[in-house]
Order: structure tokens, then C-alpha cells, then sequence
């Protein structure tokens, strides 16, 4: 068994922890779920708003596979879901079974998780990993360019970075705009709108050593906020952090 069928299999099980570090060197992903009277309106949000959405995969209305990991049930793969209505978050369920239908359209987006394997190769420390804890996203005062209903603020996620390898941690992102790419801040978090680093919106506060710097990289949690912002009348996501780990290797979106 492979190490994303693995991970699925854990997950499917019952094992429900965030997905970072799990499977290192294979692409995970965020997900979007909607109605096929919404999809068109979320495949143009992705389209207009390539890094925080950069979409790997779309399927066809009521499937529930992806070409990213073909023996995969995206109903039950994922370590936690999120079940909306109407903009409002109802359930955090484990698998998605009795809630699937026949018009539902899965939307795939590249994830941050997808290049800590990189930093960490390239010497980069990642504290959230090292912390065990699941890594710490906010809201900004950034808008979206919206796209028929779908509007909403930018999420990001933060890692601190020692201040001498900053430069590191944007080359090696900036190879990977797949999977969000490089950082769209580095510093003051207040030029975000962020008021407080030990208060994420989504995920846990991670710890930064002395010599840190707050580096800011596009979320795909972006579509959650859009679907607080936007009300569909049914959407189910992943639970921020707990991703869906595919079968493609990491490096298949690293740009040489």
C-alpha cells in the first residue's frame, strides 16, 4: 500500500488530526464541494483567483474520485469534513456518505501543506510540524476578485521563518504556484488587517523562535471564507488543516 493509501485508509478509519506531515513528498489538497447551480461560479472564482484557488482537479457531478488518487472515496478519504447551509458552518462530521448526491461537483485546490516537504529539504524549519500543531490562518482585508455569487477576503496561512532563510523559503515556494507559491507577505502582519498573531481564524497559534520573521502564504481555505461571505444553500469543505492526500508526488508541481 502507498503512502497516501495509507494515510486515506487512517483517515477513513476514524483517524481524524490534521493532515500536515502525513504522506511527506505527496501533494494534499483542499476541498470544495457545491451544487452543479454553483459550480460554474466557483470554477471562475479559482480562475480569477489562481493562488489562494489554484485548482488541481474538478470532477463531473455526483462522482466521487478524482484523477488525483483514483482509489480514493472522496466521501470518506478525508481526516474531517465541514458541512455548510446557507453560509453557516452545521456539522464537522468524519465521512460525508449520507450527504452526497447526484449534482454535487468536488473541486480539488492545491494546498500549502504540499511544500513543507520542500522547505524542510531545502533546510527550512516548518513549526508547525515541529510543534504538532496545525498551522495558523486568518483573514485578511485583501478582497477577492469576485466571481458571480462567490466573493470574499484572502485567507492566508503563517509560518515563522528564521530571518536568514526567508529568501529560501520564497525561492522554493515561488517554484511550486500550484500549490500556492510564493509568499504574498513577509512581516507585519498588521498590513494584512491582522490584529493578532496568537489568534488565527482557522487552525492553531504556532510559537516562533527567536530570529522568526511571519511569512504569509495564499490559503485555500480562501473558498471557505467565500462561502461564509457568498451563502450557497449547501457546500461541504474540508475542516481547515485536514486535507485530502492524493497519490501524485510533490515534485510533479515543483517548477525547475
Amino acid at each position: 500500500m502507498s503512502a497516501g493509501a495509507k494515510a486515506r485508509a487512517a483517515f477513513r478509519g476514524g483517524v481524524a488530526v490534521p493532515s500536515s506531515g502525513w504522506a511527506p513528498g505527496l501533494t494534499q489538497a483542499n476541498l470544495v464541494v457545491l451544487p452543479r447551480d454553483w459550480a460554474w461560479d466557483m470554477l471562475l472564482f479559482g480562475q480569477r483567483n489562481p493562488q489562494p484557488v489554484p485548482l488541481l482537479d474538478v470532477t463531473d457531478p455526483g462522482s466521487t474520485s478524482t484523477v488525483l488518487a483514483p482509489d480514493a472515496d472522496l466521501r470518506t478519504d478525508l481526516p474531517r469534513y465541514r458541512v455548510w447551509r446557507d453560509g453557516g458552518l452545521v456539522d464537522e462530521p468524519t465521512d460525508v456518505l449520507d450527504l452526497w448526491t447526484d449534482d454535487l461537483v468536488a473541486f480539488l485546490v492545491g494546498c500549502s501543506f504540499s511544500f513543507e516537504t520542500a522547505l524542510l529539504d531545502a533546510g527550512v524549519p516548518v513549526r508547525n510540524i515541529e510543534q504538532g500543531r496545525n498551522v495558523a490562518m486568518y483573514r485578511t482585508d485583501r478582497q477577492c476578485r469576485p466571481a458571480g455569487r462567490l466573493s470574499g477576503p484572502l485567507v492566508v496561512s503563517m509560518r515563522p521563518v528564521p530571518a536568514h532563510l526567508v529568501a529560501t523559503a520564497v525561492q522554493v515556494t515561488a517554484r511550486m504556484p500550484q500549490v500556492h507559491g510564493a509568499p504574498v507577505h513577509v512581516g507585519s502582519p498588521r498590513a494584512l488587517g491582522i490584529a493578532d498573531l496568537d489568534r488565527p481564524d482557522f487552525g492553531d497559534p504556532v510559537e516562533a523562535e527567536p530570529g522568526d520573521v511571519p511569512v504569509f502564504w495564499a490559503c485555500g481555505v480562501t473558498p471557505q471564507a467565500a462561502l461564509m461571505a457568498s451563502r450557497p444553500p449547501f457546500a461541504i469543505t474540508h475542516a481547515p488543516g485536514h486535507m485530502f492526500v492524493t497519490d501524485v508526488p510533490d515534485a510533479a508541481y515543483r517548477q525547475l
